[in-house]
């Protein structure tokens, strides 16, 4: 399924917006409508997509590597828990 104006814009604002003012947070809303929880959970769905990747190969990679990180860190929190 190709990437709709509003994926595209997703993707975008995530590789641009530490050149706005303000708080990411604040931004995501004013710039795209969307709660933050809102926008990470499309973010989320979009970065596996091929389509995504195409869009943006450098920016998916790294959103993948870090998400990646992160649950491999909550796994080893997890884990030294028990």
């Amino acid at each position: 399924m190709p990437l709709t104006d509003r994926d595209r814009a997703i993707l975008d604002f995530e590789a641009e917006w530490r050149r706005h003012a303000g708080a990411k947070e604040e931004a995501i809303r004013s710039d795209l409508g969307l709660s933050p929880a809102r926008y990470y959970q499309l973010l989320g769905r979009l970065i596996d997509t091929t389509d995504a990747q195409e869009h943006d190969p450098m920016l998916v990679k790294r959103l993948r590597r870090l998400r990646e990180a992160r649950l491999h860190e909550r796994a080893g929190r997890a884990a030294d828990a028990r």
